[in-house]
């Protein structure tokens, strides 16, 4: 009976790398879209306005009247501790009135975006411009810690901020020239705005809606106009 020779299985070693190499590495920048959530109620569409008083006006056609005694007792009842007489916040402010822009206390039916004016990654000679809160990306765990470094940088701490996720919530190729081939791969972060009306920025920063942002980044106006909300 002939016997079956068996060889060996070679296997060829490769090295693999948890960080980009340096060119790579250059190319990479997290951006943080940090979002100050509306403090009122949007005033309400007039169209959807009309319809509501429509709508109220034809239930009252077939509500229920209650008798008279009831709205006596109803009337005769004392405030109790939990009745309390408040009246409504301004919803224009005098940050609105000066066009304060530095203030968080504007705009409160509206998300504010934070904005910071100085040298960016990839803009053309380092010279300032506005852009959001970024880092480049070096040895971080996660992109997402990166752009908690970047945010962090701006602010101090992390104390009133909620990062949205793990995940970037856009991305976008910035090029310096046209002749680039091998473009910046900007990535967008949301964070928000947790119990607090005021922050110590360094530097030069505004807090704008998202028409206002919009006015900043003419060129990029399209893609954000479609990545942010409202």
């Amino acid at each position: 009976m002939q016997k079956l020779r068996t060889t060996p299985c070679l296997r060829s070693l490769r090295s693999f790398s948890s960080t980009p190499s340096p060119t790579t590495a250059d190319k990479i920048v997290a951006s943080v879209l940090f979002e100050r959530l509306p403090v009122v109620i949007p005033k309400i569409d007039p169209v959807l306005y009309a319809f509501q008083e429509f709508s109220f006006r034809w239930k009252q056609q077939f509500r229920r009247e209650y008798p008279d005694e009831f709205y006596k007792k109803y009337e005769s009842r004392g405030k109790g501790d939990y009745q309390i007489d408040y009246q409504p916040a301004p919803r224009i402010t005098e940050a609105d009135k000066s066009n304060d822009r530095r203030s968080l206390e504007r705009a409160l039916d509206r998300r504010l975006y934070l904005l910071l004016h100085g040298p960016s990654s990839g803009s053309p000679g380092e010279k300032p411009v506005w852009h959001f809160p970024e880092k480049p990306y070096e040895n971080e765990e996660t992109l997402r810690k990166c752009a908690e470094s970047a945010l962090k940088s701006v602010l101090g701490d992390l104390t009133h901020t909620y990062f949205v996720g793990n995940a970037p919530m856009g991305h976008m190729n910035v090029s310096t020239e046209k002749t680039d081939l091998n473009p910046r791969k900007r990535f967008f972060f949301k964070s928000q705005v947790i119990a607090s009306n005021k922050f110590d920025v360094s530097g030069d920063y505004v807090w704008v809606t998202k028409d206002e942002l919009l006015e900043y980044f003419p060129e990029e106006a399209e893609y954000l106009n479609q990545m942010i909300i409202s």
